[in-house]
């Protein structure tokens, strides 16, 4: 009976092929784990940048708008205000929550500073220091009914503007429709302050520290915390001034070049230009690039960072126009 079979040759033929094919097949797999790592990383940063910016540029434009209240300032003629709550944020004359009608200075809507200690504003714990603070009042933008044939659409513990061509009245709870003329209209008031600072998480039972975009948002008689956006690294603002009342921006300052007058002018400040470091949330191990650097801003106070780690990072800036400022302020 005659046997078949491999010889030697062939064997050691078959094991090479196959070694081939398996190591082809490993390479593959090995790229595209990498590849989807590396995808999955940048769309991170792509999506912390697009968000945190969104978030920010939605307060920032409605700086300046008062309804339908059309006096330049608020003052013990014209205003009714409210008291500031405990650990309210503020800094200076005039920059709490609520105009302080006795004040000399005029009701600061935005201000900004960089973080130098671990408290700012009187309400901002540990902020990274170098990095900017940037505090917002406004009116967010759907008015609300409130009218005597039972439609009320305010809520307890929430702060309205009450505005009327030449008064206001800040209140909080919810508005009496018979306290408030027929030609006024009901806003929802909000003041926020944006910072960063560290945040500590757990993940699979590790220890994970990590940068956040922060914000400090007056909540009826209270100021609360809340983390917006992980990953939050560093953040800058230029502001963009109208020095000539052209409703045209004439200069860029820094916060370094901002000074009192430049906070108090109600018509002066026309853009923010908003620098974010992003950075990812986990170090990548693969990552060959050192002593990366970034620089936010191109103005002769522009901020340098540089890093030596395996955390990808990356840079997301834009301009921010104030629609309801300028010569002509917002009218409806």
């Amino acid at each position: 009976m005659k046997q078949t079979g491999f010889t030697l040759i062939e064997m050691m033929i078959s094991l090479f092929i196959g070694g081939l094919i398996l190591g082809g097949v490993m390479f593959t797999y090995i790229g595209m784990k990498v590849t989807t790592k590396d995808t999955m990383t940048i769309g991170e940063l792509q999506e912390s940048g697009r968000l945190a910016i969104n978030i920010m540029q939605r307060d920032i434009e409605q700086v300046g708008f008062w309804g339908t209240f059309y006096d330049d300032s608020f003052t013990v003629i014209n205003t009714s205000s409210l008291s500031n709550p405990t650990g309210d944020c503020f800094e200076g004359l005039n920059n709490g929550s609520f105009p302080d009608l006795t004040s000399s200075s005029n009701f600061k809507t935005l201000y900004a500073k960089t973080a130098t200690s671990s408290s700012e504003l009187n309400c901002v714990n540990n902020p990274l220091a170098g990095t900017d603070i940037l505090q917002v009042k406004f009116l967010q933008g759907n008015q609300l009914e409130v009218d005597a044939a039972g439609v009320n659409e305010t809520q307890s513990d929430e702060n309205y503007f009450i505005a009327e061509q030449e008064s206001a009245r800040f209140e909080r709870g919810v508005v009496d429709p018979t306290s408030i003329n027929i030609n006024a209209s009901v806003w929802p008031y909000s003041h926020h302050s944006y910072y960063i600072s560290e945040q500590t998480y757990t993940v699979n039972n590790k220890s994970l520290t990590v940068p956040a975009l922060m914000r400090k948002r007056l909540v009826g008689g209270s100021i609360n915390t809340e983390t917006i956006m992980e990953g939050v690294e560093n953040m800058r603002f230029v502001f963009g001034l109208d020095t000539t009342s052209d409703s045209r921006v004439d200069t860029y300052k820094s916060i370094n070049d901002m000074n009192v007058s430049d906070w108090e002018n109600r018509k002066g400040i026309l853009t923010v230009q908003v620098f974010l470091l992003i950075r990812a949330l986990q170090p990548d191990p693969g990552l060959k690039i050192k002593n990366q650097t970034y620089v936010l801003g191109e103005d002769a106070n522009s901020r340098t960072l540089t890093f030596s780690d395996n955390f990808r990072r990356t840079v997301f800036t834009t301009t921010i126009r104030l629609n309801n400022v300028g010569a002509n302020l917002w009218r409806i």
